[in-house]
């Protein structure tokens, strides 16, 4: 197996690879054209498919952006994410439909190993990130590798989720934690 195809599959991979670097590369290549554009720009829906390529026509992503590969992000239909927000999508991000980002989000997917002795090789492996539809994600949330965000949640400014998130909650904090349902 190749080591983009371990990258692919969720598996350690050593991210110094050639080809792994060349698609990483050629990924901030695009990062930095799109954006050079603003939303307005007659190239702005181009430059945004060239970087995730199965966005739908009705997500929107306000420059600046910045991504690791691009084509391991999935958006639902109407997903917004507000500027300067930042996914590292190794291991593959998937957002569902109406979902809102506020601007400064991360979303880390990329897990360095525990050891310290492994950690000193250029190796990682992404856990990917599922974010429900409907959910909002105030300004500077960051989103930690392998967590789960149900529908129709609400994420608070600044927090750090490290943890699964269950439909239908409001969460904030370092770590974050549900606050309370907001089932009706």
């Amino acid at each position: 197996m190749t080591e983009l195809e371990k990258l692919e599959q969720g598996e350690t991979y050593d991210f110094s690879d050639p080809d792994v670097a060349r698609r990483f590369a050629a990924a901030h290549a695009r990062v930095q054209r799109f954006n050079t554009l603003t939303m307005q720009s007659a190239h702005y829906r181009r430059r945004l498919r060239e970087l995730i390529p199965d966005i739908p026509d009705t997500a929107a992503v306000v420059p600046p952006f910045y991504c690791d590969l691009g084509y391991r992000i999935r958006l639902g239909e109407e997903v917004f994410v507000n500027m300067d927000c930042m996914f590292l999508d190794s291991g593959g991000i998937a957002i569902g439909a109406r979902t809102k980002l506020g601007p400064n989000c991360r979303l880390y997917t990329p897990q360095h190993p525990l050891d310290y002795r492994e950690r000193r090789r250029s190796i990682e492996r992404g856990l990917g990130i599922v974010i429900g539809e409907d959910c909002w994600l105030g300004g500077g949330v960051i989103v930690c590798p392998g967590v789960r965000i149900g529908n129709r949640c609400i994420i608070g400014a600044g927090s750090v989720v490290t943890h699964d998130i269950p439909d239908d909650s409001l969460a904030a904090g370092n770590p974050a934690v549900v606050k309370r349902s907001l089932r009706e």
